[in-house]
């Protein structure tokens, strides 16, 4: 009799043994299979976000072309790339918004040295005042406003800060004011519910000026 029951819980051992083993397996296999499923969706994922960086950049070169022929490939991708870095560092600036603020302020150029009458330096037309102060920010070295702020990464860099900080501040038509008209008119501006006759002259063309490239920029397809 004691020797059954010995046989016996053997045998429930050797069950109980297998069936864990086999199960354990299992647990392996699943788990490798949940490893491996898990990095798939990682390079799907970067290869999307990837597809969607240089869908972006190829869609500001295009851009850039209509604007300025001459441009070579090269600093043309430098600028577009840049352009995408900004959309992603700002999350209330995109590629789109950019490219219609950097297309109306050099006055349709694209030239990354033009100056304005009033001294406002490159794609961004920035004052070199304004840029020296945002340069210390980003830690950018100020040689000079002229090697800065044509300097179109520089100016980028420093234009979609100022931009970004002022959208923060005053949404996107109020930013918009703020960037061409200072901020002491935006903010009378906004306050009093977007009334007529407070910007400048030039501001209030200036704001729709912008929002109809952002549409139109929005709807480009390459």
């Amino acid at each position: 009799m004691k020797k059954g029951i010995h046989v016996g819980i053997y045998l429930v051992s050797a069950a109980l043994i297998t069936l864990t083993a086999v199960r354990f397996g299992v647990f392996k296999r699943s788990s490798r299979i949940v490893e491996l499923e898990k990095a798939v969706l990682e390079m799907r994922s970067t290869i999307h976000m990837e597809s969607m960086r240089q869908y972006q950049i190829q869609k500001v070169m295009a851009i850039i072309r209509q604007y300025n022929v001459k441009m070579p490939q090269h600093e043309s991708y430098e600028i577009a790339e840049e352009i995408f870095n900004m959309s992603q560092k700002y999350n209330n600036l995109n590629v789109d918004l950019i490219c219609a603020t950097i297309s109306h302020e050099s006055a349709g150029t694209w030239n990354p040295e033009i100056k304005s009458p009033a001294g406002a330096l490159g794609l961004m037309q920035i004052m070199p005042a304004t840029g020296m102060f945002i340069a210390a920010f980003d830690g950018i070295n100020w040689s000079s406003a002229e090697e800065v702020l044509c300097d179109p990464i520089y100016n980028i860099r420093i234009g979609s800060r100022y931009l970004s900080s002022l959208i923060d501040l005053y949404d996107v038509d109020g930013g918009l004011a703020a960037y061409n008209g200072g901020e002491h008119r935006a903010a009378l501006w906004i306050g009093s519910g977007k009334a007529h006759g407070i910007l400048f002259e030039e501001t209030a063309s200036y704001v729709p000026a912008i929002q109809r490239l952002y549409q139109e920029f929005r709807d480009f397809r390459l």
